[in-house]
């Protein structure tokens, strides 16, 4: 008999956990990009949330008021850092080593819940997420190219005009549109062939031969 009551207390529901500032803030940050990576913008609940934290309602609401403002600082906290650019040898080499790191940035947990909800929400509530997107994905990004391009433009490998914002949106608007638009998910290949056929010949002085390519 009392191996019956022990059991029963063991198959009993768990309370939610006792925590409390940052410990428990960063519980529901997490629970909300797991809910958004894996059910989307849509199926985003605040309720969903505190279930995934291990918390009540009351607690995702004290700290934010709405679905977006949580969903704005979730995606704030979890983004990875663009802010670090190693010298490979050479404006290819660097290139495929800028794409890779966006490339990951894009297909990490956190990325994956922004583009679910850049897909999904409406233009009002896309808003909230502006500053988001263009201070830790889009600036980074174009910061780390151009600092690319210009460190070839001092090695001579790249023609002196080829630092402007047109060419530094090349490679960001091809990313974003064959994964959005064709679902690649830019293997390494994609992205050397990218880098060869596309932005090789288009920074290159003219008086330079051609850098063979690969892989």
């Amino acid at each position: 008999m009392a191996t019956s009551r022990w059991t029963g207390a063991a198959e009993a529901p768990s309370a939610p956990l006792r925590r409390r500032g940052p410990v428990l803030e960063r519980a529901i940050l997490e629970a909300a990009l797991e809910q958004l990576s894996t059910v989307g913008w849509s199926g985003f609940t605040m309720e969903g949330v505190a279930a995934g934290a291990q918390t009540g309602k009351a607690a995702v609401y004290r700290r934010w008021p709405s679905k977006e403002d949580l969903v704005a600082d979730a995606l704030e906290a979890g983004l990875p850092r663009l802010d670090e650019d190693a010298d490979q040898g050479g404006v290819r080499e660097d290139l495929f080593h800028v794409c890779r790191r966006v490339r990951d940035a894009m297909f990490s947990r956190t990325g994956i819940a922004l583009r679910s909800v850049l897909h999904e929400c409406d233009a009002v509530a896309a808003e909230r997420f502006q500053g988001v997107i263009v201070n830790r994905v889009v600036q980074p990004s174009k910061e780390l190219f151009r600092a690319v391009v210009q460190r070839g433009v001092s090695r001579g490998d790249v023609r002196a005009d080829a630092a402007c914002e047109l060419v530094l949106d090349v490679i960001p608007g091809l990313l974003m549109y064959r994964s959005k638009v064709c679902g690649s998910e830019w293997p390494d290949q994609d992205i050397a062939q990218m880098i060869d056929q596309v932005m090789v010949p288009l920074l290159r002085p003219h008086s330079c031969r051609p850098i063979d390519g690969g892989s």
